[in-house]
């Protein structure tokens, strides 16, 4: 039997920037403090009138970005994009790499299905995918806040 993870060769992926993983139905990105500092700085506000304006507290304390009422991402403009990228979250970074989508080759597929860069563009290569899925940013892998 083979141990070797399902993606041991490497897998595609370019993003497009079509929006798709902004824009939608209702979710969560997850923000740490030194991510709500940088996010706070760019914007020329303190941290508590970031987080007043811009997140809101999750079920088990963690602190999620808010969304429009649309449920596109706050920071995310049709025919624009992302207005932060530089400065974008770990969890948005780290896409389509994260644990819940690479623990699979058919949830990898089911992602795929709504993500146009997933599957094109240069190979990933194993390493780089296993370190991003220890700590994508998302709730399953997200320490304590820095």
């Amino acid at each position: 039997m083979n141990d070797e993870p399902w993606f041991h060769g490497g897998l595609r992926f370019s993003c497009k920037q079509c929006g798709k993983c902004c824009t939608g139905g209702p979710g969560t990105v997850r923000v740490s403090d030194a991510e709500i500092q940088t996010l706070a700085r760019r914007l020329g506000q303190t941290d508590d009138e970031f987080r007043s304006s811009y997140t809101r507290v999750l079920r088990r304390g963690e602190i999620s970005l808010i969304e429009k009422t649309n449920y596109d991402c706050v920071f995310y403009e049709r025919g624009i994009g992302c207005t932060v990228y530089e400065d974008r979250p770990r969890q948005c970074r780290t896409w389509p790499f994260w644990r819940s989508v690479v623990h699979s080759r058919e949830a990898w597929d089911e992602a795929a299905e709504s993500c146009l860069g997933m599957d094109t563009g240069r190979i990933h290569d194993f390493e780089e995918i296993a370190d991003l899925a220890t700590d994508d940013g998302t709730s399953a892998t997200r320490g304590p806040r820095s």
